[in-house]
């Protein structure tokens, strides 16, 4: 499926302490990798202390703290490894009173910092974690034809409607390309849907604290921002597939299927009946077609994903398990 891996070969993912982070930490180590994982701040033990509790992170396992507009802490988690993982990146879906320096700045510049470190210490190849977020809004994609990779958000109608993660993302991405095509430097890119299951961390990411949500009865239906759900270990998993297999290139969609938010919303309501979930339209992503091999590409790299009704139990338990909802 990929080429040998080096025992101890070393990588570093920057963002190592988020929710898809940790769990892309956890599979590197079980593969016999050296990480380097960054986290903001090495004296806040909720970066670090998960992190340091995985197994193999006692021996293969280094914490960096980076801050991504200060290109030299980067180039000190960088220094010494053969491949990157770029995740780091904020996530915010709620209201941003200042997109530039919540989200904007540090997702473009932080992007770039990170590939130029890259490019000067000889890295192989990097992953960047962009997101459907980065192909979804779109508005003026053809009504009939499915989305797929080649489709971009329009970041001008994100502008319009104050939708500043989205705008984030695409831009971020679209600055990897131009790097990449500029610099010479291997990148491949994964965009991963609503990510949801297992919370490693004991803060929640913005996709579990939407299922949260809708758990407390919340109408909201995320026009803007849903185009299907994924599990966490699925996308840890893709971040790898695309490093290991030299063959793969481009962006990665990466969702267990093209659906709409009402429908997993419909989902969980038929699983969790004891929870007063609201009812929503059929079609909460307007124009939206659904499709079950979306992620035809992932697949044909041996990724197998988790349906949609394991992806809602093993998140709602996880929910409970940390006290989240009882």
């Amino acid at each position: 499926m990929s080429e040998t891996r080096k025992e101890g070969e070393r990588v570093c993912v920057t963002g190592g302490s988020g929710y898809i982070g940790s769990w892309l930490v956890r599979l590197l180590l079980d593969r016999g990798y050296t990480v380097h994982a960054t986290v903001k701040d090495l004296k806040d033990e909720k970066e670090t202390k998960h992190l340091q509790a995985l197994e193999g992170a006692e021996s293969r396992l280094r914490l960096f703290q980076i801050d991504l507009l200060d290109y030299d802490s980067i180039v000190a988690a960088v220094n010494g490894t053969t491949g990157v993982f770029h995740l780091a990146s904020p996530c915010i879906v709620d209201e941003v009173k200042d997109p530039e320096n919540e989200l904007l700045a540090p997702a473009i510049k932080g992007t770039t910092n990170v590939l130029t470190a890259a490019k000067e210490l000889g890295v192989r190849r990097v992953v960047v974690t962009s997101s459907i977020s980065a192909v979804t809004p779109s508005p003026y994609w053809p009504a009939n034809k499915l989305k797929n990779e080649e489709c971009w958000t329009d970041v001008d109608y994100c502008k319009q409607k104050g939708v500043w993660y989205p705008a984030s993302k695409t831009l971020a991405e679209k600055a990897a390309w131009q790097f990449s095509k500029e610099k010479g430097l291997d990148v491949v890119v994964v965009n991963p849907g609503t990510v949801m299951g297992p919370v490693l961390p004991p803060t929640l990411n913005a996709s579990m604290l939407m299922l949260l949500r809708l758990l407390q009865g919340c109408t909201e239906t995320y026009e803007d921002h849903f185009m299907g759900s994924v599990h966490v270990r699925d996308v840890a998993l893709a971040h790898i597939l695309v490093y290991e297999n030299t063959s793969a290139t481009g962006r990665h969609l990466c969702v267990e299927a093209i659906s709409h938010y009402g429908d997993f919303a419909a989902m969980v309501a038929e699983l969790y009946p004891e929870y007063n979930i609201p009812r929503l339209p059929k079609d909460t992503q307007p124009g939206l077609l659904r499709a079950k091999n979306a992620s035809k590409k992932l697949m044909d790299l041996g990724l197998q994903f988790i349906p949609m009704e394991q992806i809602i139990k093993e998140s709602v338990e996880s929910l409970k398990s940390k006290g989240f909802i009882s």
